[in-house]
């Protein structure tokens, strides 16, 4: 019976075989399969899953805890302990790390969130992104580690991809806070800047705002994510889109964690007594041009040029540092070897005589 089975699964692997054989003949002769590639590389990736790593910076108060939230739909901070304002004014940067699994239709996202509490809450804020700063530079050189260790295959991508800059409604535009602390991470992150709690401007405030910050980001020399240029193959509605997304730069924002229900309908918004605001309402806040240019249209070029250029400078910068160590303590050695070579002469010279 053991010798029939194993007859049986030789025959069907024959039978299997052979189907597969006439199916490769019946296709095009001249089709050769790497029109697969695509299908290939696709199938690879989702298997593998995929990595986003968004920090947002800020003073506090400004929403930005309730904005992620609502932009991915879950609770990162319910166990957060909330501050008081003596706690606050003795409190010092610091940085917390998120991460959670997200998957929609079989696609998975490991979505890391790095919150800056502390920004702009002490009295002296003198060079207070220096730990935001120093944090981006150490997820640099841990990838530049383990990009150059054995265990290549399985690197960890923790490098910040896209750094969400809250800006204060409440101002006539850019603090000096913001601009030294933009400047100080704008060659090392994608910086998009977000104008916070939308709903307490009018639509004239709003635009008067973006406006000023735009000419003030220009003016100091901030360097913000630049949207791609489209391709000459891009349709009318893409490079709409996309000027669209250019032109509501800042984005200006509203977030909530709370479902009100207004004439029937529930939704992500807050309730006022002049009214109601609703967070994905195109015509409230740019809350879904946010989103979508973050999650679906845009997340795979803040990846690229974060590894194309912000860690290829840091890359380069490391190995030119590399060099000169190497060509400098080369220096030394030679230097050194001659001075023992000529100290043995010396020495030597009245054995000689």
């Amino acid at each position: 019976n053991l010798h029939l089975m194993g007859s049986e699964d030789r025959l069907e692997r024959c039978i299997c075989s052979i189907c597969v054989c006439r199916s490769l003949q019946d296709q095009d002769k001249d089709y050769v399969g790497f029109a697969t590639l695509p299908n290939q590389v696709h199938r690879k990736t989702v298997k593998k899953g995929f990595t986003f790593t968004l920090m947002v910076a800020g003073e506090s108060g400004l929403g930005k805890s309730t904005l992620i939230n609502s932009l991915f739909l879950t609770d990162l901070y319910k166990d957060r302990k909330v501050l008081n304002a003596e706690e606050r004014i003795c409190q010092t940067v610091d940085i917390v790390k998120h991460t959670i699994g997200i998957e929609e239709k079989g696609v998975k996202l490991r979505l890391t969130i790095i919150d800056t509490p502390g920004l702009g809450d002490a009295v002296n804020n003198t060079d207070s992104w220096f730990h935001i700063e120093q944090y981006i530079d150490q997820q640099f050189e841990q990838y530049f580690r383990d990009e150059s260790g054995l265990n290549r295959r399985n690197i960890q991508d923790n490098r910040v991809h896209c750094c969400l800059y809250f800006i204060s409604p409440f101002g006539h535009g850019l603090r000096p806070l913001d601009v030294e602390c933009m400047r100080a991470l704008h060659e090392k992150v994608n910086i998009i800047p977000v104008l916070a709690k939308a709903d307490s401007l009018t639509r004239a405030e709003i635009f008067k705002k973006k406006r000023k910050i735009k000419e003030e980001i220009k003016q100091f020399g901030i360097n913000i994510y630049e949207f791609p240029e489209c391709d000459s193959d891009d349709d009318d509605e893409f490079r709409m889109q996309e000027q669209i997304l250019k032109d509501s730069i800042p984005f200006a924002v509203i977030g909530s964690n709370i479902q009100v229900e207004s004439k029937g309908h529930k939704f992500r918004g807050r309730i006022y007594p002049w009214g109601v605001v609703e967070v994905e309402n195109p015509a409230h806040s740019d809350f879904l041009l946010l989103r979508n240019m973050l999650v679906r249209t845009h997340m795979q070029d803040l990846k690229d040029i974060t590894r194309e250029t912000h860690y290829e400078n840091y890359r380069a910068q490391c190995i030119q540092n590399m060099t000169r160590m190497v060509r400098l303590n080369t220096t030394k050695n030679v230097c050194l070897s001659e001075f023992i070579s000529e100290h043995k002469k010396q020495t030597c010279l009245p054995c000689l005589a």
